[in-house]
């Protein structure tokens, strides 16, 4: 009888119903007890005599338990993975997990047909396929056979190839969130390239009309936040996914996109409040910590991640982002390093290594793991950008430029790459198209955020202002820098950028008063010093001295007079200060700092751009 084993024996001994040890094993692995599951599973597949689907339960709970190896050699011994799509699936997964790709692909490949170029697919008819409750046959190991195939491929460095499978395996299983978040997560598509995938996905083939609308959205908060960030709109129908912490995670990273790093903290601390270790919120509480220089939460949360899950990147990164917060660059690129060999894929590692290295002025390392971190992220735009930084402080504006256009191309619409375009166009004198590309930012920045102007855009508001002073909209200027102003009141560049715009407008009592507070806020700034020198020699020129008053002054008679001749004449020699040289700013001068003497009479070097860090 079909799922009994008879005793042929003379005792008498009644038949084992292994259906109920199958059952026992099924209920112990959903459980978690999966010593207890290999046990009776063991027992099973000597009882059934080695049917197909005990040995591959048996093996399933030997993968549970990590024995890899184990269970591999329990299937191929059998020539199963040659038959059986689920075995060659569990040999295949096991060699992944012990990090032999070769052997995993070997595996997938042992029963494929030759010579078909590309993505290799599996012979149809040794599929396993299952049924949902209306009785269609779904191909879920297709799909799960592609997924790995697409792991194993990124992990050898072929994410052309990676990307070929994860897109076939979404498309036979449109749940399959997991590949999706492969290709999401990792960067591996450009914005459009994103949408073209969505657009493609069979929604109304594989799932019922409700809830095309629900994967479609959640789909869609996926995509490419940092090209354009905008507000999160949830669907009337979908109200209820409102105070889900998946999607409250994707508006926290619109705010961080969004330069509104108090509100993301915010955000992210009520998620870590409810979830204290939830993975996907964890790196962005890391890194808008960094950006309000809490160090001494960021310190308390790094060690608890350590202490808790020292096997994984995010951890090491925490501890590395601390370091760096605090100004350690070199224990930090230890953290950072160990992250990246955690979790190879793991981008916000990478793009922080970089940030120690040019931090400390090291832009040749800096520009290797910039390089590293564009090739594991080809859809994100940002290790581009990073790079074509490193190039301009090199004074290299021609490669600059380049990867500043790279970058443009993948996030047409994101300010901070505007911005740095504009910068380029700067230094090359073309005043009309840094003024386009400035505004563009600007303008960018106020469809988001219309109202208040955070302290990171200082900068923009202030290249604007130079820009227009050299094309003679002096007014414009002003207003540009009174903006600045607002964002940032403690800016001394500021104060000595408005003085100058009141300088050439031959305002010398205003500039004069500007100068004063730029020379307030930094006592070695050499431009204001020396802007300041010339002010007032100009007004001394304007100004008679002593208007008014008679030409010959009256004598007042006084009746104690020094008396000179007992100062003895060590006392006549006076102490002349010490020559002090120029101090730099921390972080190195910038163009906007110098000014040059010529002969007699000082030639003023006008102010230049300071480019964004």
């Amino acid at each position: 009888m079909a799922g009994e084993v008879e005793d042929q024996s003379c005792d008498g001994v009644k038949s084992v119903d292994l259906s109920r040890l199958r059952a026992i094993v099924k209920s112990h692995i959903e459980k978690h007890q999966y010593e207890s599951a290999l046990f009776w599973a063991d027992k099973v597949v000597s009882l059934s005599n080695g049917e197909v689907a005990d040995v591959y339960t048996y093996a399933q709970t030997l993968f549970l338990t990590k024995q890899y190896h184990r269970a591999a050699y329990l299937i191929t011994n059998r020539k199963l993975e040659k038959t059986n799509a689920a075995c060659r699936f569990l040999v295949a997964k096991c060699h992944y997990e012990c990090k032999e790709y070769q052997e995993a692909l070997e595996v997938l490949d042992s029963s494929e047909t030759p010579g078909t170029g590309g993505i290799r697919r599996s012979i149809i008819k040794e599929q396993v396929e299952s049924q949902d409750e209306s009785g269609e046959p779904l191909n879920k190991m297709s799909s799960s056979i592609h997924l790995l195939r697409g792991k194993i491929y990124e992990a050898l460095d072929n994410r052309n190839l990676a990307v070929e499978c994860l897109r076939e395996a979404l498309r036979e299983d449109v749940y399959n969130f997991e590949a999706f978040d492969a290709m999401i997560g990792h960067h591996m598509l450009m914005a459009s390239e994103e949408k073209e995938l969505l657009d493609s996905l069979p929604f109304s083939q594989q799932c019922p009309e409700e809830e095309t609308e629900l994967i479609r959205f959640l789909y869609e908060n996926r995509l490419k936040k940092y090209n354009k960030p905008q507000e999160l709109a949830i669907p009337t129908s979908l109200n209820k996914l409102h105070d889900n912490l998946d999607i409250v995670v994707n508006t926290a990273e619109r705010h961080y996109y969004n330069c509104d790093f108090r509100e993301c903290h915010k955000v992210t601390s009520m998620v870590l409040a409810k979830d204290p270790y939830n993975s996907r919120c964890l790196p962005l509480h890391i890194a808008v910590l960094v950006e309000l220089h809490q160090s001494n939460n960021l310190f308390y949360l790094a060690h608890k991640l350590v202490d808790l899950y020292p096997n994984k990147a995010v951890a090491w990164f925490a501890v590395g982002c601390y370091y760096y917060l605090v100004g350690k660059h070199d224990p930090a690129r230890r953290y950072f390093s160990k992250a990246t060999s955690l979790d190879r894929v793991y981008g916000p590692a990478w793009l922080a290594f970089g940030h120690s290295f040019a931090a400390d002025n090291e832009h040749d390392q800096a520009m290797a793991a910039y390089f590293t971190a564009s090739q594991l992220m080809k859809g994100c735009h940002l290790p581009v950008l990073y790079i074509g930084l490193e190039y301009g402080l090199t004074n290299n504006s021609k490669l600059a430029e380049r990867f500043f256009q790279q970058a443009l191309n993948v996030a047409p619409e994101d300010p901070f790459v505007l911005h740095e375009m504009g910068v380029i166009a700067f230094h090359n004198q073309d005043w009309v198209a840094a003024e386009k590309y400035f505004q563009d930012a600007l303008e960018k920045i106020r469809c988001v955020t219309p109202d208040v102007m955070i302290e990171k855009w200082e900068s923009l508001l202030n290249n604007l202002g130079h820009v227009s002073r050299k094309l003679k909209k002096y007014e414009e200027a002003l207003e540009y820098h009174r903006q600045a102003l607002i964002v940032s009141p403690q800016t001394p560049s500021t104060y000595s950028a408005i003085g100058y715009v009141y300088a050439l407008q031959g305002n010398c009592h205003a500039a004069v008063d500007y100068f004063h507070k730029a020379l307030g806020l930094r006592r070695d700034d050499t431009f204001s010093t020396t802007m300041l020198s010339n002010a007032v020699e100009e007004l001394m020129g304007d100004m008679f001295p002593c208007d008014g008053l008679p030409d010959v002054l009256p004598e007042y008679k006084t009746e104690n007079r020094l008396d000179f001749s007992s100062v003895s004449e060590s006392d006549h020699q006076l102490s002349q200060p010490e020559d002090t040289p120029i101090q730099s700013t921390p972080g190195g001068a910038s163009a906007s700092d110098t000014a040059t003497l010529d002969g007699s009479s000082m030639a003023i070097e006008e102010i230049e751009m300071e480019e964004n860090d």
